[in-house]
């Protein structure tokens, strides 16, 4: 059939299973907005209140659920706007596209209004962009970004669209949904070293990371540790790929990782690292870090082996093929002495914090009474992060949300918005009150389409991950970091349209969040906390496990 090239945008969405997406409309897209218009019974566009709030929901869509996130903007600033939320998909393996107008190609390259060469300004950051310069390459084009998007080692795919192309006419055929390139195992010579290391091992330590949710390998995790008796940490993007509970699951392991966790991945004489970067969060000082241990490291991103920490046999491949291949060649074998030290570090959980009132850890356990298996759960960036991945329980992978690599400020909200979307059911969002100022214009986007999402603001009127460096490291100084902020997030949320109330005790919070979880649409609760809470333990820059700090005064 004879289609538009906005016509075609919207039907290659459709035929590629996007029932969702997410944007804000402009002169140099409008085209595309006309097109979603006319199908809108196929496909649910969400307007948001900025370009960067739809590019975290479009993240956190697909973080949720597995599927390719989607986003539209128009040229310039709209097409700029994305930028932050798309080097945020880039930094955690989403699978995302990006699609943007510009001027027309005969404009392009004279500083048109709202000309921007998005395309540069994005290489960095995605796995592959594409300017279309004829309507005959756009179905195909797009087609070709979904199937990069989500293959190997999922990420950002931008799509820049001039003007003219969205109006030229050109035929389009319905093609099925493009599928992922075909996952591959590892070689069978280097899956025969990692088995003879791991036979060897008397004290091993598996750790995993979102590389090991996005190749479905939970079950073959689980079917290692039981066969080789070995304890279980993950990195913070791991956090939900196994149940919170397990026996074997020991936590998140780093700078602010649980004490077992991270203590036993140092004292193991064999790391086998599943789909998880070693950055500097993980190992501190890298030169002192597993030295002497043997690391088997798999991952589908052959770039990550042996990139910061030298692995001793590095396996390019599908996580699940790999490790399938791998258990037939794995003796059986328990562990009794490292099963007892790891007991024993499981028992000096210094660092637990067990004071009464409102603590950090007693207000994520709060949390934790009111959430569904399903129930999905997003956080900004900063104190309230770490405190969440310290205590919050999960039971399905892909329900913890949050913005590893860059350290996105501003994030949740869009993210918590999304997975609703994603999951069709109620979220949660837990931010601090810097990061909730960075993004809450998405309240109006939240209330507008009547989200349930329940937003838990931990308010202690600091930047406070910032103020905990200048406390423990910079002699108290603290340069900008107090807020001095005279908003009243309870009477923001009713002039966004939303509920809420503030809480100052753990049992006006267990009331509030049961008033939340029965809420048809968004509700905010400003918790107070104490500016001087810190998060521990602590990993200090630069240091070793050796260098821990679980008090103040180490």
């Amino acid at each position: 059939m004879l289609l538009s090239g906005s016509d075609i945008i919207v039907r290659v969405l459709i035929e590629q299973g996007a029932d969702t997406v997410f944007g804000y409309p402009g002169g140099q897209i409008i085209n595309v907005y006309d097109s979603l218009y006319k199908y809108q019974d196929e496909i649910n566009h969400i307007l948001t209140a900025h370009e960067q709030g739809a590019t975290h929901a479009a993240d956190g869509y697909a973080r949720a659920t597995g599927k390719v996130g989607v986003v539209i903007s128009t040229s310039g600033p709209g097409a700029t706007n994305l930028v932050t939320g798309i080097a945020t998909a880039y930094l955690d393996s989403v699978p995302l596209v990006a699609i943007c107008g510009n001027v027309p190609t005969t404009q392009i390259g004279t500083d048109s209004f709202q000309e921007i060469d998005i395309t540069g300004v994005t290489l960095p950051i995605t796995k592959h962009n594409y300017f279309v310069g004829s309507v005959e390459q756009l179905a195909d084009t797009l087609r070709e970004a979904f199937r990069l998007a989500k293959s190997g080692r999922p990420g950002p795919v931008l799509i820049d669209v001039p003007k003219d192309v969205q109006i030229a006419m050109c035929e389009y055929t319905e093609c099925p949904p493009v599928q992922a390139d075909e996952p591959m195992a590892a070689k069978d010579i280097r899956i025969k070293e990692a088995a003879a290391l791991i036979n060897s091992a008397n004290r091993p330590f598996i750790y995993f990371g979102g590389g090991l949710i996005t190749a479905d390998a939970q079950e073959e995790l689980l079917a290692l540790a039981d066969k080789i008796d070995a304890p279980i940490g993950c990195s913070l993007m791991g956090l939900s790929g196994v149940p919170t509970e397990h026996p074997r699951f020991l936590g998140m392991q780093g700078m602010h990782g649980h004490y077992a966790s991270s203590m036993a991945m140092h004292q193991a004489d064999l790391i086998i690292s599943l789909g998880v970067r070693f950055n500097d969060r993980v190992t501190g000082n890298r030169t002192k870090f597993a030295v002497g241990t043997n690391i088997v490291h798999i991952d589908v991103d052959g770039s990550e082996l042996s990139k910061t920490v030298d692995a001793t046999v590095g396996l390019r491949g599908d996580i699940k093929k790999t490790l399938n291949k791998l258990l037939p060649l794995i003796n059986a074998t328990e562990n009794p002495d490292w099963q007892r030290k790891i007991a024993q570090l499981r028992q000096d959980e210094s660092t637990l914090d067990t004071r009464d009132g409102m603590t950090p850890r007693n207000a994520i356990l709060t949390v934790n009474k009111h959430l569904g298996d399903n129930t999905a759960v997003a956080t900004d960036v900063g104190q309230h992060q770490m405190w969440a991945a310290q205590n919050l329980s999960f039971k399905t992978a892909r329900r913890f949300i949050s913005s590893g690599g860059l350290g996105t400020m501003g994030f949740g909200l869009g993210a918590a918005i999304g997975a609703a979307f994603g999951t069709g059911e109620r979220s949660v969002l837990i931010t601090g009150d810097g990061s909730f100022g960075m993004c809450l214009n998405e309240l109006a986007t939240a209330v507008t389409y009547n989200i349930p999402v329940v937003i838990l603001i931990m308010n202690n009127g600091v930047l406070g991950m910032v103020r905990q460096w200048q406390t423990l490291f910079f002699d108290k100084h603290y340069s900008n970091t107090v807020l001095n902020r005279k908003t009243d997030f309870v009477a923001l949320a009713k002039a966004f349209g939303a509920d809420g109330e503030a809480v100052t005790t753990p049992e006006q919070l267990d009331s509030a969040l049961t008033a939340a979880f029965n809420a048809s649409g968004p509700y905010v609760i400003d918790c107070a906390i104490e500016k001087d809470e810190l998060v521990l333990p602590m990993l200090p820059p630069g240091g070793s496990m050796d260098d821990i700090i679980v008090k103040v005064g180490d």
